[in-house]
């Protein structure tokens, strides 16, 4: 899910609690860019777009004391094969846009909940005093680490009581938030893989002329059945992951030439581009740039 998203969420106050809570009616926070891989955290205005890559053992240990610090915003910290573990505290009120991922999330006085994969911007609203740790899930592993369709969970952030109880058990909400990451990581790290077809198509998916309709022949599956899995694994269908790693392409270029812009992240030309940003993101692409 989706702060970019991978986005995660991460939540803020008055969060509307159980199965079936629509992204759009919760103050949650879904993160940044799924790839891992770019090593930095960007800002784009208050829309954060990439990943601060650092490693886990200071904070899991306590010794990182900075990074526990309630005027700290948000932080990173590489932790495969998830896209990144992450923290966040004090205050905040952005949107997060789609980013491809999924997110198990726990937040201080609450316990813990799902962020599913989003398909629109998510407004997000959290006081000072807020704090969340997560683990972040790379597109088409969300299904398999959560344990059910991630179709299920799509735009949706669900307590994970409604899920898995016992799960939910070990991350209460009174867990002092070291212990919590500690246990977020143990719990995602020793998920299931990841589907092997989802995960290849999804790696295809992330070159600008990728082709969707080659994709399920190219990995010796039917479209039926290719689309069946990537709904399970990754929330949806390959078109819809094709549109957001795109639309995540240009956030993460930051190139005012909007034309140039549209050609090097995969779109067809500058208005293919203004009209994926305004479903997606509901901004105009010189929108989210000035924002």
């Amino acid at each position: 899910m989706a702060e970019a998203a991978v986005g995660v969420a991460v939540g803020g106050d008055g969060i509307a609690h159980g199965r079936g809570v629509a992204a759009a009616e919760e103050p949650l926070e879904a993160a940044a860019v799924e790839d891992a891989a770019l090593g930095r955290e960007e800002l784009l205005g208050e829309i954060e777009i990439g990943h601060a890559l650092d490693p886990t053992s200071a904070v899991l240990n306590g010794t990182d004391t900075g990074s526990w610090n309630y005027g700290c915003v948000y932080r990173e910290f590489s932790a495969p094969p998830l896209a990144c573990l992450w923290i966040r505290t004090g205050a905040r009120s952005a949107p997060i846009l789609p980013d491809a991922c999924s997110d198990l999330i726990w937040q201080a006085g609450r316990g813990a909940f799902v962020a599913g994969p989003d398909t629109g911007p998510v407004p997000v609203t959290s006081g000072p005093e807020a704090l969340f740790v997560g683990a972040r899930f790379r597109p088409g592993a969300g299904g398999a680490a959560l344990g059910l369709p991630l179709s299920e969970l799509r735009d949706l952030r669900v307590d994970l009581a409604d899920l898995d109880r016992a799960l939910a058990e070990r991350l209460p909400a009174d867990l002092d938030p070291r212990e919590a990451l500690r246990r977020i990581a143990e719990i995602a790290v020793a998920a299931p893989p990841a589907d092997s077809a989802v995960t290849e198509a999804a790696r295809r998916l992330q070159q600008p002329q990728a082709r969707v309709e080659s994709l399920a022949s190219d990995l010796g599956l039917s479209e039926r059945q290719l689309r069946r899995r990537f709904h399970a694994a990754a929330g949806y269908g390959p078109k819809t992951l094709q549109r957001v790693l795109r639309f995540r392409r240009f956030l993460a270029a930051r190139n005012p030439d909007l034309a140039r812009a549209a050609l090097d992240a995969g779109y067809a030309d500058q208005s293919h581009l203004t009209r994926e940003c305004t479903r997606l993101a509901g901004r105009t692409p010189a929108a989210l740039l000035r924002a």
